[in-house]
């Protein structure tokens, strides 16, 4: 009979592992229903398959989806990656642009370059215009 004081290192080196396997297991399960969810090139009927398979036998339906569709769940994940890699920029540079950094300033200089050419201001007015925007 077990007590308390009877649980030794070697039981709790155990018990963490059990519970990183059950961790490890919850995490695969979720991988496998989001990629099952998310695949454009499953249809419907493949879907409901898939999902019954891993909800009626879930280790034989895990391993079975990693061996036949695992190379798809990797290239679905690059593509992913790829696209919040993609928004991320698009929303930094839109950022970037708008909020009074290099590129509006050379713009404005350019307008202020027009003006000049143009007659508009005086080469001083110009200058000090520069000046203002370059600090």
């Amino acid at each position: 009979m077990t007590t308390v004081f009877e649980y030794t290192v070697g039981d709790a080196f155990l018990t963490m592992l059990w519970f990183f396997l059950f961790f490890i297991w919850i995490w695969l399960l979720i991988s496998v229903f989001s990629d099952i969810f998310r695949s454009d090139d499953l249809g419907g009927w493949g879907k409901a398959l898939w999902t019954v398979f891993v909800i009626f036998l879930p280790y034989l339906g895990v391993f079975v989806y990693l061996i036949a569709r695992g190379k798809k769940m990797g290239e679905h994940a690059v593509r992913e990656h790829a696209r919040q890699e993609q928004h991320m920029r698009e929303y930094v540079q839109s950022v970037a642009g708008s909020g009074g950094g290099g590129s509006s300033a050379a713009q404005e200089i350019e307008r202020l370059h027009q003006l000049k050419n143009q007659g508009a201001i005086t080469d001083d007015e110009f200058q000090a215009a520069k000046a203002k925007l370059l600090v």
